[in-house]
């Protein structure tokens, strides 16, 4: 093994490089996706590519459902008339900050409206502004939907590292031609989840994500959200 370790670590080929970095910067949120089913294997290898992610100890803090078939639909179903009938949300946990500010409000409403613009969404167009926001709870179309839980005892720390496999599947994906799209509004109604794929208590619903061919006719699907420069986020010490 350690032979393989070392063998590993001496190609350091352009090609390699290439490959993933094109992988992660054409990882994009994407929401509009072909019927097209995508192979239960390809499922699995990129599950298994995924759980490579670090986590600290070695805890592995993640918890898949893949969802599809007739079983997709239903939850589909559910989501969706929950949503559509104007129910309050029952989030187990905060996602966003509770009072907004700079620069994060800025940049949330960039993304928003560009979002808006390209989906044919007018400012105040409170209908339309909600069928957009439907189109999460039948995963945009996505022939694979994907549940992640965590053991609702478990720290911050693990959430750290169920980042790092969360980004790992997607950027996996990429390598294989898929896209995918990470829903927190998923986790807008547990109980629902919970019902259909039989959720233990003790584990709490953190998100889904859509995962397919992505439709290139989607006009959403050309959103590229900006990025900070590095020297925007960074400070380099050197002395």
């Amino acid at each position: 093994m350690a032979d393989r370790w070392r063998a590993e670590r001496r190609d350091r080929s352009a090609v390699g490089a290439e490959a993933v970095d094109g992988a992660i910067t054409t990882r994009r949120s994407i929401r509009g996706f072909l019927p097209d089913p995508v192979p239960m294997e390809t499922v699995r290898h990129l599950l298994a590519l995924a759980s490579r992610a670090p986590s600290g100890s070695n805890v592995q803090p993640w918890k898949s459902h893949v969802v599809t078939g007739a079983a997709l639909q239903r939850l589909k179903d559910d989501l969706f008339a929950v949503f559509d009938s104007g129910a309050p949300e029952q989030r187990e946990y905060e996602y966003y900050p509770r009072n907004w500010r700079s620069p994060y409000l800025d940049r949330r409403r960039k993304v928003g409206w560009e979002l808006y613009r390209l989906a044919g969404v007018a400012r105040g167009d409170k209908e339309a502004g909600h069928r957009q926001r439907a189109r999460n709870y039948v995963f945009f179309g996505a022939p694979v939907g994907l549940i992640f839980t965590i053991d609702r005892d478990l720290e911050q720390g693990s959430w750290l590292d169920y980042g790092m496999f969360l980004q790992s599947l997607m950027i996996a994906a990429r390598g294989h031609g898929l896209d995918t799209c990470a829903q927190a509004a998923i986790a807008s109604y547990p109980a629902i989840v919970t019902r259909h794929l039989a959720i233990p208590a003790e584990e709490m619903v953190i998100c889904g994500m859509a995962l397919g061919w992505a439709d290139l006719g989607e006009p959403t699907n050309a959103l590229e959200s900006e990025r900070e420069p590095v020297d925007g986020f960074t400070a380099f010490h050197d002395a």
